[in-house]
């Protein structure tokens, strides 16, 4: 017999639902095999080691799904199925061959051979924590960048690899585990080339713009798949238009509007690593007589051309999470406020504000009504003109609401 947890009344609505994790706080019992026969205990006196498949039931008997326990982490159960663990155990291998091949064909019913995306969005692709990067280089060579980012998928990370080889037949296999959610799984920190070395900076094409990415020692998995198609649409809107792309990263969104036909691009990034990056970006694109990067803080940016009377007819605002918890909503509120209220004052007669935001936790409630008030105050009006989300390599999960975190927002400022 697995071990079985047992949830307290009522806590299995959001399980039942899709809801792929369980809280410590929402476990009331385990039953679990000893010698002695099946023995029934608290969660914080039970046996059964971190790591261990179990099957998790309603506070009534019924059945849920199967999951690996975690007692370090406060999400104490991720599932990952909902068959029963005997099933699932009988061959781990043929399971995880059919995810990673569930989750490769629904990527090629929207990108081609050529394209980059993402392979893999954990619990959306019901592969809790893990995540898989595929770019494809200019070479055509195929790179997978992994992060395992919790017990549940460490400890099938032999199956997954094997999978990802058999599926995908990858030129090279990055391990970027250098994120501090490992830690609260137990988990140390990794970067590595699983198996032959490769080159850590590599070029890819995203809608015919050139790009290096670092996947060795860029942020996060190396570059930001989720806005591929949001840049080709704004990239659209940029013909004769005088740009200021902010939080550029590798300078994407500024890229695709130079494709565009922008007669002047400006990118500003506060990391002096990424503002080469997108230097670099620029000589790779053929870009230079008409976009440059700049190194500096955004706020400070956005005050120094409002104070010098500077105009521009469309600004791109991509912020990194400004909140990574619900505790620090309102703080995030008066930052994204800040910056679109001093952009919407940047912009010409009838300008363009593309503005987003990735936290989950700064929902669409917050997002757009914080649009509207910084509109208030800046004596502006707002068009939103279109609403975008990540792309369809980041699926959205039913019942599991942390897979819609992405917001981008197209508006004309009157």
């Amino acid at each position: 017999m697995f071990p079985r947890v047992f949830l307290k009344n009522r806590e299995e609505i959001e399980v039942a639902q899709g809801f792929p994790w369980v809280f410590d706080n929402e476990i009331d019992h385990v039953k679990f095999e000893e010698k002695s026969g099946v023995k029934q205990t608290s969660l914080e006196d039970c046996s059964v080691k971190d790591g261990e498949v179990v099957e998790v039931f309603a506070n009534a008997g019924g059945f849920l799904g199967t999951g690996v326990i975690n007692r370090k982490s406060k999400i104490t159960v991720r599932m990952i199925g909902k068959d029963h663990a005997d099933q699932i155990m009988a061959d781990p291998q043929a399971y995880y061959t059919k995810k990673i091949q569930d989750a490769y064909n629904l990527r090629k019913m929207y990108y081609d051979m050529k394209d980059s995306y993402r392979l893999v969005y954990g619990e959306a692709d019901l592969i809790p924590g893990l995540i898989v990067e595929r770019y494809c280089d200019t070479k055509k060579n195929i790179y997978l960048v992994v992060q395992f980012l919790s017990l549940s998928c460490e400890v099938f990370k032999k199956e997954i690899l094997e999978a990802l080889k058999k599926i995908i037949r990858p030129y090279g296999i990055y391990e970027r585990d250098d994120a501090g959610v490992r830690e609260k799984e137990g988990l140390a920190e990794k970067v590595c080339w699983i198996g032959e070395e490769r080159e850590d900076v590599i070029t890819i094409r995203e809608n015919d713009v050139l790009l290096s990415v670092d996947i060795a020692h860029g942020q996060k998995t190396g570059y930001f798949l989720d806005q591929k198609f949001n840049r080709k649409a704004v990239g659209k809107l940029a013909e004769g238009k005088r740009v200021l792309d902010t939080f550029t990263h590798t300078g994407a969104f500024g890229l695709n509007c130079f494709k565009g036909g922008a007669k002047e691009v400006i990118s500003v990034d506060l990391s002096q690593e990424a503002v080469d990056m997108v230097n670099k970006n620029i000589v790779l694109n053929k870009a230079e007589n008409k976009m440059k990067a700049v190194c500096a803080d955004v706020f400070d940016v956005l005050k120094d051309y409002e104070a010098k009377g500077e105009k521009f007819d469309l600004i791109i605002l991509d912020p990194p999470a400004f909140t990574k918890n619900a505790k620090n909503i309102q703080k995030a509120y008066g930052g994204y406020k800040e910056i679109n209220l001093r952009a919407m004052r940047l912009l010409s007669e009838n300008g363009i504000l593309v503005t987003c935001s990735c936290s989950y936790f700064f929902d669409s409630e917050h997002f757009y009504g914080m649009i509207m008030k910084a509109a208030e105050d800046s004596k502006k009006r707002v068009q939103i003109l279109a609403k975008y989300g990540a792309g369809p390599d980041h699926p959205v999960l039913a019942g599991y609401p942390k897979s819609e975190y992405l917001k981008c927002a197209v508006c004309r400022v009157l």
